[in-house]
């Protein structure tokens, strides 16, 4: 089964298999971040930018700001969900009080031969 994965509302949900699952305005916790200088960034999210899929995992770049020094920008891609059961579209959220460790993505799209 395909999973449709897509931003509503001017990036303030993340929609998956047509339901509301991920909203803005909570705040993250990320952890070895390039985002600022703290050595963990209490990120509050902002809106979303991009969405993608690197199965299993739904991930996304979030514009926001560290609350700790003000520092606002745009973070590398965080796992924000996975879809569980690929043939029903079952997806379960990430606990946002947790620690995060943004990642930037190094696969590439078309591998080189």
């Amino acid at each position: 089964m395909t999973t449709d994965v897509h931003q509503l509302d001017d990036g303030a949900w993340i929609s998956v298999n047509d339901s509301r699952e991920v909203n803005v305005s909570d705040l993250w916790l990320l952890a070895r971040s390039d985002f600022c200088g703290c050595e963990t960034t209490d990120f509050l999210a902002e809106g979303f930018v991009k969405v993608g899929v690197d199965y299993p995992d739904i991930q996304a770049r979030i514009a926001g700001q560290c609350i700790a020094c003000g520092e606002s920008g745009v973070t590398d891609w965080l796992t924000v969900g996975r879809v569980v059961d690929p043939n029903s579209g079952e997806f379960y959220g990430v606990d946002h009080e947790s620690v995060h460790f943004p990642e930037k993505r190094t696969r590439l799209a078309h591998p080189e031969k």
